[in-house]
């Protein structure tokens, strides 16, 4: 699975609260889209799992996202595929 993903556009939010998280993802998602990237990462990590949620919760209702998946072999990693 790595392998499909590798050159993916890719968005690390370690250390980031849930609100920041929210604003970085939202942006993020607005690039790649413009950028006509097709798939992006999203490295939330697992913790207590708030980032992960909010991250999850900005996913469902953001119009450029086709779908999404959490990694079989990362939970603290989402992937994206965006609707362009």
């Amino acid at each position: 699975m790595l392998r499909l993903y590798k050159n993916c556009p890719t968005l690390d939010l370690h250390g980031e609260t849930g609100d920041i998280a929210e604003i970085l993802v939202k942006d993020f998602i607005y690039d790649n889209y413009r950028l006509k990237n097709s798939c992006i990462i999203i490295i939330h990590g697992v913790g207590a799992g708030i980032v992960k949620k909010r991250v999850h919760e900005e996913l469902k209702i953001d119009k450029y996202v086709k779908k999404y998946k959490q990694d079989n072999f990362n939970p603290g990693v989402t992937i994206v595929e965006l609707d362009i």
